[in-house]
């Protein structure tokens, strides 16, 4: 509902507690879909599958290990960037700490890929975009520190693939590229400093 408020483009997703469910889900959303199930935090229990069959065949491993645990399914972005945003918010004003680009393609998850600053095949139009999903997310969410957004860009196409209103394990990165201490800062907000009153 956020996301739509703020006109906001994310892929499409459901969640399956079986094989006809997860069906019905990747055909409406279309193939080729990532499957995973739902306490999966990194990349080695997520399955790009493209069509029936194999769908069928992962969610009927998946769901013997995972019980009641509902299968994520999202649509995946073929051929997409990825980029993830590292961001201070006091809950009315935003910092961009930065933005990154991953090497990998979209889908490959950060814990397993590498990034590099600055985010080489950004436009200028599709950099301020990001940056303004990122206020937006932050203020709307009423952020008070670190927020972490990954992002993916297909056929210049914004799309936001995951907001975590935390650190993320990229913040150290970011500090020291860009010698801003993220870290620091955001413990000086979480105990009431403004960032008007911080001089970056």
């Amino acid at each position: 509902k956020i996301l739509k408020d703020l006109n906001i483009s994310a892929p499409e997703f459901g969640t399956a507690h079986s094989i006809d469910e997860a069906l019905e889900i990747a055909n409406n959303i279309t193939y080729p879909v990532l499957i995973r199930p739902s306490y999966v935090l990194g990349g080695r229990g997520m399955q790009i599958v493209y069509n029936d069959s194999s769908l069928s065949q992962f969610v009927k491993k998946a769901t013997e290990v995972s019980g009641e645990h509902p299968i994520l399914i999202d649509r995946f972005l073929e051929d997409a960037f990825e980029f993830d945003v590292d961001a201070l918010c006091d809950g009315k004003d935003v910092i961009i700490g930065g933005i990154m680009q991953h090497i990998e393609e979209a889908g490959v998850h950060s814990g397993d890929s590498s990034c590099v600053i600055p985010a080489y095949t950004l436009t200028k139009e599709l950099r301020e975009k990001i940056k303004k999903q990122t206020r937006d997310l932050a203020i709307r969410l009423n952020i008070i520190g670190l927020i972490n957004i990954q992002f993916a860009i297909k056929d210049n196409v914004v799309y936001t693939l995951e907001v975590n209103p935390r650190s993320s394990r990229t913040v150290p990165f970011v500090s020291k590229v860009t010698d801003i201490p993220l870290a620091r800062y955001a413990a000086q907000i979480s105990v009431g400093l403004k960032i008007k009153d911080i001089n970056i």
